[in-house]
């Protein structure tokens, strides 16, 4: 036979059987029989019991975090980029903002870390702390906010945890709740302290990270409250002049009060203890492949959220380097960036991020546009580039080929890749549920081809997973395995948790249910924290221990296994509304589904039970918007003119109901009318989350008059 069809040929067959054997489902997850409530229970395939630690004769974080710097002693662990300069630029409409000019990273090794680390908790016992006193850390993710926990933990300090964007009711809240005596914190947020120090009950030192500008509020805070006030330099050369021998914590010690950003009402504190939170590093050690020194993290989500904290506690354990940023200057468009300035991830070339759904649908909604806007061949070849390359993620053999693969790379997606520093190998997007167009894109985009077999085929890996947990899980749930291409799921569980479905008859979702079991999602395992501080009859409502002591948290979500154990997330208990003639609106699968509409930059469902249809808030997105009214000739005054023209809203409320569509969506889960929204929804107008969750509540009563116009 002619070589050239043998050569042909071969790759082919072997192509078609690794298709045949993807047919045949890994099992991720498996039935098991566990206490507890009776429902379906789940298990990660590979291990019959929870795991609790991965690092023999380690069982603390404080040991863990010591038995890392010992070993990796002069690898670089903490980077922050130097700040060049500030500067403050005008837009046509007369606001201003500002940029920042930033330079590269600079590093501190692993020893010089556990030097700080050192020094800092012996100033901290230097400073008259005593025993059972909280330290509160309110600040900006950055590496003193690393230092200053790990220096907690090795005096046995229990950490509360506020994120920088808490309101003033809700600082307050906690700060008293927790007794704290000593608070760690940034620029912004001690002109937040002062302005309520009247209120706080306990607090008797403040110590402040050096910051520009910073010394005009610690003038402040000296001449007008009794608070001691330190920088964070002075505690740690106290400490390094009079050394405290280390106060190591046990396993079953409290190491964080993590409070909620709050979507309903007032934040609660979490109590996580060691073996918790080791728990979830454990078990995500035996997911994630190869992780190690060779590992660059991008740290820019709140360290008061526990899907960034457990992120960067497992880097620091496995010899990686932590480089910080933000979300404001991620990339090198990202609003604080000056142009001409490289934004923190092309600065770093990071290997591994974690990420919020928001901040994806943002990377993906940018990509789309610039392919729209260059047009032409440009935007020919990416569709060709991603038709072929989603071609090789579903099996087929014409997109496996590795002279194509590299030839899309070079021409569109190496291109795309270098939006987020170009050698990113997994994302993590955990916080809520993430959508499956936006988790296909990303991982098309984003996605690495390994060699296998032959050197013409190649095995997709997918770069972005999603996992499933809650603070009150420390993060632990489930978790995609690399090699999932699916979307639209949250994983296996984790190796830490046991994951049972139990029934929730009111809302129609049964274990009996075909072709999928469903239910409530119940979560058991060493993850599973002891509860909620100071609030016993909320502990009690969602936290259960079984006749074996397995401790259980009743999640409210709803969920459905599929055949290979991998859960997807369908429902949440709070977010469903009956309307007036029976129908029941799932308000997040709403928003999820008409967030695809190029118009939508947020939204928020509104169902009322006294009404048959449902209304939208949506938060315009200026650009898309404004290209349209130009095209249209619409005349306007700004852009919150244009959100109350009669044919914005219209336009508007067109894409919604295509997008519903789309999604199948029934036609009273489809809103009738439409408010444009303006203004963006930020943690800082309190209208959403840290993790970019709604507060239904609080946009509810901010738009109370619209909403009552919407219905009327």
């Amino acid at each position: 036979m002619n070589p050239y069809f043998v050569g042909l040929l071969v790759p082919i067959a072997v192509s078609l059987l690794l298709q045949k054997r993807r047919k045949v489902e890994k099992k991720r997850g498996v039935p098991v029989d566990v206490g507890g409530e009776p429902g379906y229970a789940i298990r990660n395939h590979r291990f019959e019991r929870p795991v609790e630690t991965h690092w023999e004769g380690v069982n603390t974080l404080a040991e863990l975090f010591e038995h890392a710097c010992k070993e990796y002693l002069y690898m670089p662990l903490l980077g922050t980029r130097k700040l060049i300069s500030r500067e403050i630029e005008s837009s046509p409409d007369g606001r201003s903002f500002e940029k920042l000019h930033l330079g590269e990273y600079e590093w501190k090794c692993y020893a010089e870390a556990f030097k700080s680390v050192c020094n800092f908790s012996s100033g901290l016992v230097n400073l008259g702390r005593q025993d059972n006193e909280r330290v509160a850390i309110f600040a900006e993710t950055q590496a003193e906010w690393q230092i200053a926990l790990q220096a907690c933990f090795r005096q046995n300090i229990t950490v509360v945890t506020i994120y920088s964007s808490l309101g003033e009711e809700a600082l307050c809240h906690s700060l008293n709740e927790t007794e704290v005596t000593t608070v760690i914190c940034g620029r912004k947020e001690l002109k937040k302290l002062i302005d309520i120090g009247w209120q706080l009950d306990t607090v008797k030192r403040v110590i402040y990270i050096n910051e520009e500008g910073i010394s005009a509020e610690v003038s402040i805070a000296q001449n007008s409250t009794s608070w001691s006030v330190k920088s964070f330099e002075e505690v740690g050369k106290l400490g390094a002049e009079a050394p405290v021998d280390a106060n190591m914590p046990l396993p079953s010690d409290v190491a964080v009060i993590m409070y909620t950003s709050g979507s309903t009402g007032l934040p609660k504190g979490v109590m996580m203890t060691h073996r918790n939170v080791l728990a979830t590093l454990s078990a995500v050690m035996t997911i994630v492949p190869e992780l190690g020194k060779k590992d660059i993290y991008m740290a820019y989500l709140p360290l008061a959220h526990i899907l960034e904290l457990a992120a960067e506690t497992l880097m620091a354990a496995v010899g990686a380097s932590i480089g910080y940023g933000s979300a404001l200057t991620l990339t090198d468009t990202s609003s604080k960036i000056k142009k001409g300035t490289l934004g923190d991830a092309s600065a770093l070339r990071p290997t591994l991020m974690t990420a919020v759904p928001a901040i994806l649908d943002r990377v993906r909604d940018g990509v789309r546009k610039k392919v729209d806007a260059k047009g032409g061949v440009a935007k020919k070849l990416f569709d060709i580039g991603y038709s072929r390359r989603l071609a090789a993620i579903n099996g087929s053999w014409l997109g496996a080929w590795g002279v194509e693969k590299l030839l899309w790379d070079r021409l569109v997606f190496t291109k795309v890749r270098a939006i987020l520093g170009g050698n990113i190998r997994f994302v993590l997007s955990g916080g809520a549920p993430l959508s499956g167009d936006t988790q296909r894109f990303i991982n098309i985009c984003l996605g690495m081809f390994k060699s296998r077999i032959l050197i013409g085929l190649c095995n997709f890996r997918a770069p972005i997973g999603q996992g499933y947990g809650l603070t009150e899980t420390c993060a632990g749930g489930t978790f995609s395995e690399y090699d999932d291409t699916s979307v639209g799921r949250v994983g296996a569980p984790l190796p830490c948790s046991y994951i049972k479905l139990i029934d929730w008859a009111e809302g129609g979702y049964l274990t009996t249910d075909s072709p999928m079991p469903r239910g409530e999602i119940v979560i058991g395992g060493p993850n599973v924290t002891k509860g909620y501080f100071k609030n016993e009859a909320k502990t009690s409502e969602v936290y259960k221990d079984d006749e074996r002591g397995l401790r259980w948290f009743y999640s409210g979500d709803i969920g459905r296994f599929h055949p290979d154990g991998c859960l997807e997330i369908i429902d949440r208990k709070k977010d469903i509304v009956k309307l007036q003639h029976g129908e029941y609106v799932s308000l997040g699968k709403v928003e999820a589904a008409l967030a695809m509409s190029p118009y939508v930059e947020n939204i928020m469902i509104h169902a009322d039970p006294f009404h048959s249809y449902c209304v939208a808030l949506v938060v315009a997105a200026q650009n898309e918007l404004e290209r349209w009214a130009l095209q249209q000739g619409l005349a306007y005054t700004d852009f919150a003119d244009l959100c109350q023209k009669h044919e914005a809203v219209v336009e508007v409320l067109e894409s919604l109901t295509k997008a519903a569509k789309q999604a199948r969506l029934e036609k009273f889960e489809t809103p009738a009318k439409v408010k444009l929204i303006p203004d963006p929804w930020t943690p800082e107008s309190g209208l959403v989350t840290s993790a970019l969750k709604l507060k239904r509540e609080v946009i509810r009563k901010t738009f109370e008059d619209d909403l009552a116009q919407l219905y009327a």
